[in-house]
């Protein structure tokens, strides 16, 4: 977004500008990442109202696709060129129906409508099992130890601020930090295992505005990966996000196994949300190991 200040009346507009500035400044200088933390939790619907949700579910359409990038093999000195695989994402984006339940403790089911057939990834907190039909696999498989992992690390339901200190979560303020324009908080997370990442808050609105993700391993090294929070939403009293937007990183200067014939970028990926329930009746079964049956789409 392109914010365009008219010069008509620019010096009084200045004065009161500055002396805003200012105020704000002593303000953010002396707020504390505890005090960003509660005014999150606020913000997005308060603590009590966080802690009663108990499940919580998201449908809507995820963009997948849109892989335009022509990788090319650099084959070390003295070796031959081997032949890379075709990548299977289709070039241009499609949106793919989805289906996202959340259940405390740490319990999360995923299905993708794909081809006229259903992908699931289940984990119930401790194990994980995906059933990929669309590849052809009609056998479901464990997580590898990389997925598992990943699974481990993410949030409870409720996000990383809500009852941080409780879930063993260290949390400081790194300072400020600019976001599409937008001054933000930068808030460094770090969780009871060791692990930590970055959170940005909005200076005004206290929402999420993006998150620092897992990296992802492209052409062979690891890219910084963020997560931006759009489009917020009440529903039954929470602040809820309907638009989330996923962005690779380049990593400067490194040299890959695998580089990209044009350096095109890697597009955006975008999850637009259709309809969010708080606190359906959810039952056990969905957060167990997969049958093959669930393979058709379930309506």
């Amino acid at each position: 977004m392109i914010r365009k200040i008219l010069a008509l009346g620019a010096c009084f507009v200045f004065a009161i500008s500055f002396a805003a500035a200012a105020d704000t400044a002593q303000m953010r200088s002396n707020i504390s990442a505890s005090e960003i933390a509660n005014k999150n939790i606020a913000s997005r619907g308060g603590l009590q109202a966080w802690r009663s949700v108990q499940a919580i579910t998201w449908t809507g359409k995820l963009g997948a696709g849109g892989n335009r990038r022509s990788p090319v093999p650099v084959a070390p000195e003295g070796k031959k060129v081997s032949t890379l695989p075709t990548d299977p994402r289709p070039a241009e984006e499609v949106q793919l129906p989805f289906r996202m339940e959340m259940q405390r403790p740490r319990k999360q089911r995923l299905e993708i409508d794909f081809y006229g057939k259903t992908a699931v990834q289940i984990f119930d907190g401790a194990k994980g099992w995906k059933l990929r039909p669309y590849l052809n696999r009609l056998e479901v498989e464990p997580f590898t130890a990389d997925e598992l992992k990943s699974a481990s690390m993410q949030s409870e339901l409720d996000g990383p601020l809500v009852d941080y200190a409780a879930k063993g979560t260290r949390i400081e303020l790194d300072g400020m930090d600019k976001v599409e324009n937008r001054d933000t908080y930068k808030l460094k997370l770090t969780m009871k295992d060791g692990h930590s990442n970055y959170l940005w808050i909005d200076a005004q609105t206290f929402l999420e505005a993006k998150i620092e993700a897992q990296p992802r391993r492209l052409d062979g090294i690891d890219h910084p990966v963020e997560v931006y929070y759009r489009d917020y939403r009440l529903v039954n009293g929470l602040q809820v996000p309907f638009v989330l937007e996923t962005k690779v990183l380049p990593v400067a200067g490194a040299t890959p196994r695998v580089r990209s014939f044009d350096n095109t970028p890697l597009p955006i990926e975008k999850i637009v949300i259709d309809k969010v329930e708080v606190n359906p009746k959810l039952d056990a079964s969905l957060f167990v190991k997969p049958e093959v049956q669930t393979a058709s789409i379930r309506h």
